[in-house]
């Protein structure tokens, strides 16, 4: 007979069996029901299901298409050409007014921005100097005009008068001289005068008649008036004087100075009160109605373009407004932007022409200093 032990591990055992196979057969109650195969089906579809199915094929084929479309769109992208982007900015005819004289700065109405109109007093300077000469030189005009016209009247008739009663008078002098040398001479031909005396009235016969040959051409001096060659010193006093004018009175013109066109203030460089001299700049106008797109192009870009081709623009300040452009002026010579040594940099420099390209139709809101872009392959 087992002892007591063993019994009890024998009964342990024996339930730790039978939980397995409750465990076992309650999984099995879980598992889905597999199909099992007809054992009766023939050999051909058997094999047919053990072949790969139909939409491997497919998604491979799939696959192949789109690698060849990518290496396509690929050597496209690399053989299409790029584009080309050029920039270039809006400018406009800009006049710089300076002064010709000096002065201070008395009045200036405009500001900066400020819209003016051809003729329009931009500044106006103070130099009492300037005006001071103006009426000296206008003076010596009317002194040169005056002593003209008293060369033109010509002698006056009591310096006419006057002169031929110098004539008779010398007359006289020589009627008296020769009646004494006469006397004179009777006696010492006689013995009776020295030879002295008769030298002395020789003397004053002479004196007389000179004075009165003197006289004479005064007198006929007097009565033919002054010559052509003192009539032209005196017209040309006349002219001189007022070429002085002429030059004071545009210096004085220079005073105020006006707006030769019409535009806009840009720049303000003179203040109230500022003391300017000839050729610093006052201020500077803009003509907002002349404005044209500016374009520095490298040589190898204007190959081929001409004054009156037309290209479309992109204006970045105007929301990307696409404008046409016609091009009107092409720099004559090409300079460089920043010369180097030939080949310095891997490559030949080249030069830049200034192209100058203007708005087919007028756009208001277009003003200098805006950007401008152009795809130049696309556009040509």
């Amino acid at each position: 007979m087992r002892s007591a032990p063993e019994s009890g591990q024998l009964v342990s055992d024996f339930a730790g069996r039978q939980a397995e196979i409750g465990a076992e057969a309650r999984l099995e109650s879980f598992r889905p029901e597999l199909p099992q195969p007809d054992l009766r089906a023939p050999a051909q579809a058997q094999f047919a299901a053990a072949e790969p199915p139909r939409t491997s094929k497919m998604a491979a084929i799939v696959v192949a298409l789109s690698v060849l479309a990518i290496v396509g769109l690929s050597l496209w992208y690399l053989v299409l050409p790029q584009p080309l982007l050029v920039q270039g900015e809006a400018d406009a005819t800009r006049v710089d007014i300076a002064a010709r004289i000096e002065g201070r700065v008395g009045q200036r109405p405009v500001e900066r921005s400020d819209n003016v109109t051809a003729g329009q007093l931009l500044v106006a300077i103070d130099n009492p100097e300037l005006l001071t000469k103006l009426r000296e030189a206008e003076a010596a005009r009317a002194v040169a005009q005056a002593d003209l016209a008293r060369i033109e009247v010509g002698t006056r008739a009591e310096v006419i008068e006057e002169r031929k009663a110098a004539v008779a008078a010398a007359d006289a002098n020589v009627t008296l001289a020769q009646q004494t040398y006469d006397r004179i001479k009777q006696i010492t031909q006689g013995g009776y005068e020295s030879v002295a005396k008769l030298d002395e009235a020789t003397a004053s016969l002479d004196v007389a008649t000179r004075t009165r040959q003197q006289a004479k051409s005064a007198y006929q001096e007097a009565v033919a008036g002054y010559t052509v060659e003192e009539r032209g010193v005196a017209q040309a006093a006349v002219a001189k004087a007022e070429a002085a004018i002429t030059t004071l009175q545009a210096q004085v013109n220079e005073m105020t100075v006006k707006a030769p066109i019409a535009g806009q203030v840009y720049q303000v460089g003179a203040e109230l009160g500022e003391y300017v001299s000839p050729g610093v700049p006052l201020l500077s106008l803009v003509d907002l109605g002349d404005v044209w797109l500016r374009f520095d192009l490298r040589e190898d870009l204007v190959k081929g373009l001409k004054v009156g081709d037309r290209f479309r623009v992109r204006i970045p300040a105007l929301g990307d407004l696409q404008i046409p452009v016609e091009v009107r002026t092409i720099a004559t010579r090409g300079e460089y932007a920043g010369w180097r040594a030939t080949r310095a940099t891997g490559d030949f420099d080249l030069r830049t022409f200034e192209v100058r390209a203007y708005p087919v139709d007028k756009i208001p809101n277009l003003r200098p200093g805006m950007s401008a872009y152009a795809d130049w392959n696309g556009a040509r």
